[in-house]
C-alpha cells in the first residue's frame, strides 16, 4: 500500500487550485439514470470514488466516458440493463446507496446492496428507506440487499426527516421528480451540494423548489432530459488546504472558490486569528500574527461546522495556545485518528463525544496509520507542523477524496512525497 512521507517544519506559499465537488459528483452521477438522454458533468473531480461510481453505473448499463483528461463525464443510460446494484461495488462506498432512488423512480424496481464505507459510525439507510416507502415503494431486505418495488409507479408524499440526512435527501429528492404529484421534503439536508443536485436536476427539467432551506418541494414530471452540468468546488478539499498555512505558517491564494462554501470554518479561523481575504481568484489565508487561539467548536449539519473537517481542525488545534474542544455530534467513532496524533505528541483527552486539544504541542514525526479519508488529511496536516518525518499509512483511503495531494502541497513549499507500496 501507498504511504504519504511529510518532512515538517517549513511555511507554505503559493497557489492551490480546488477541484470538483465529490461529494456533489457522487449525487449528480446517479441522476443520470433518471433519463435516456446524455448527462455531462464538467469540473469532476478524478479520485477513487467517482471511478468506483462510474463502475457502478455501467454495471447497470449506464455507459461513461471520461472527456478534457476525466474533468468531464459523459453519462447515458439509454437502456437500463440491470437493476441490481452488487455488492461487490457497493460495499466499497457508502454513496452506491445512492442508486437506489432512481432505479426505483425509472424501473418501478431496484436490487441494491447495503453499502460499506468509511469505518467512522453507524450511519444507517434507514432514512432513504422510510422515504421512498413514503413515496409509495415497498421494499423488503434480504441477504444484505434491498429489494425495491413500485410496479404502478411512485408517487407524491410529505416527507419529514426526523433528523438532518444529506444523503436520505438526495436520494428522496431524485425518485421524487419522476413521481406523480408533488413532494414535500421536511427537515431536508441544506448542504450545497443538496442546491447543485437541484440545479442540474431543474436543468434536466425537474420542477424543484426551496434547495438550501429545510423545505424542498417537488413536483413530479412524466420525464427528464438530458443536460450538461458544472460540479461546484469541493468545500472539503478547499477546508483542508485552508488549514495547511494555519498550521505550518505562510500564505496560499485557493482559486475557483467563494467565502459561502466554508462560512463556518472561516468564522473559526478568524476567531483563532487566522487571516481570510477574498481575491479577485478565490480565497487567501495566511496566520496574523504566528499565533493561533484555542477554540470550542461542535460539528453539526450545514451551514454549521462540518464533521468531515474535524480531524483536520484537531490538527490545527494542537498548535493554538490554550484548551480547545471538539464536540462530534454526527459520528460516533469520529475521533479515531486521536491515538495517531498522540504518538506525534498531541495533548489530546477523549470522553464520549469530545475531545480536548492541549496546545501548543511539540509534534515529533512518526509513523502514523490512517483510519479514514479524513483522518488522512489530519495527520498529513499534522506531520507538516511536525519536526522531522512522519509517514501516513493506508493512504488508500485519501485517494477516495483527495486528488494529487502530495503534488498540491509539494508546490506551495511542503515537502511531501509519495511512497508507492
Amino acid at each position: 500500500m501507498d504511504s504519504i512521507i511529510v518532512s515538517g517544519g517549513t511555511p507554505l506559499n503559493g497557489e492551490i487550485a480546488i477541484g470538483g465537488a465529490k461529494n456533489a459528483c457522487l449525487a449528480l452521477m446517479p441522476a443520470a439514470l433518471l433519463t435516456d438522454e446524455p448527462l455531462t458533468l464538467t469540473n469532476a473531480p478524478r479520485l477513487a470514488d467517482i471511478a468506483t461510481m462510474r463502475a457502478l453505473l455501467e454495471s447497470l448499463g449506464c455507459e461513461v466516458a471520461a472527456l478534457q483528461e476525466g474533468r468531464a463525464l459523459a453519462l447515458s443510460a439509454a437502456t437500463i440493463a440491470s437493476r441490481k446494484a452488487h455488492y461487490d461495488i457497493v460495499r466499497k462506498m457508502r454513496a452506491s446507496i445512492l442508486v437506489l432512488g432512481p432505479l426505483l423512480a425509472r424501473e418501478g424496481a431496484a436490487e441494491v446492496s447495503l453499502p460499506g464505507g468509511c469505518a467512522i459510525g453507524a450511519r444507517p439507510v434507514d432514512l432513504h428507506l422510510a422515504g421512498l416507502e413514503k413515496l409509495g415503494a415497498t421494499l423488503e431486505l434480504r441477504d444484505g440487499y434491498v429489494y425495491a418495488a413500485a410496479p404502478n409507479g411512485l408517487r407524491g408524499a410529505e416527507v419529514a426527516f426526523p433528523f438532518v440526512s444529506v444523503g436520505a435527501t438526495e436520494n428522496v429528492m431524485m425518485a421524487a421528480t419522476l413521481a406523480k404529484g408533488v413532494t414535500r421534503l421536511s427537515n431536508a439536508a441544506r448542504e450545497p451540494e443538496i442546491v447543485d443536485l437541484a440545479r442540474c436536476l431543474r436543468a434536466m427539467g425537474a420542477r424543484i423548489e426551496g434547495e438550501g432551506t429545510s423545505t424542498i418541494a417537488i413536483e413530479g414530471v412524466d420525464r427528464l432530459r438530458g443536460a450538461t452540468h458544472r460540479v461546484i468546488a469541493d468545500r472539503i478539499e478547499l477546508g483542508t488546504y485552508m488549514l495547511a498555512p494555519a498550521i505550518a505558517g505562510g500564505e496560499i491564494e485557493f482559486l475557483g472558490v467563494e467565502r459561502g462554501l466554508v462560512a463556518a470554518l472561516i468564522d473559526l479561523l478568524e476567531a483563532a486569528d487566522v487571516a481570510v481575504e477574498d481575491t479577485a481568484r478565490g480565497l487567501k489565508v495566511r496566520r496574523r500574527n504566528g499565533v493561533v487561539r484555542a477554540m470550542r467548536v461542535t460539528t453539526a449539519p450545514y451551514p454549521g461546522f462540518p464533521t468531515d473537517l474535524q480531524a483536520q481542525l484537531m490538527a490545527l488545534l494542537t498548535q493554538a495556545e490554550g484548551e480547545s474542544v471538539i464536540e462530534e455530534t454526527i459520528f460516533e467513532n469520529r475521533f479515531m485518528h486521536v491515538p495517531e496524533l498522540m504518538r506525534m505528541g498531541a495533548d489530546i483527552r477523549v470522553k464520549g463525544g469530545e475531545a480536548r486539544v492541549r496546545g501548543p504541542a511539540k509534534l515529533r514525526g512518526a509513523p502514523v496509520m490512517a483510519s479514514d479519508l479524513r483522518a488522512s488529511a489530519g495527520l498529513i496536516l499534522a506531520g507538516l507542523a511536525a519536526e522531522g518525518e512522519t509517514t501516513v499509512a493506508r493512504v488508500y483511503h485519501l485517494d477516495r477524496g483527495y486528488e494529487r495531494v502530495e503534488e498540491k502541497l509539494s508546490r506551495c513549499g511542503a515537502r511531501i512525497a509519495r511512497v508507492r507500496g
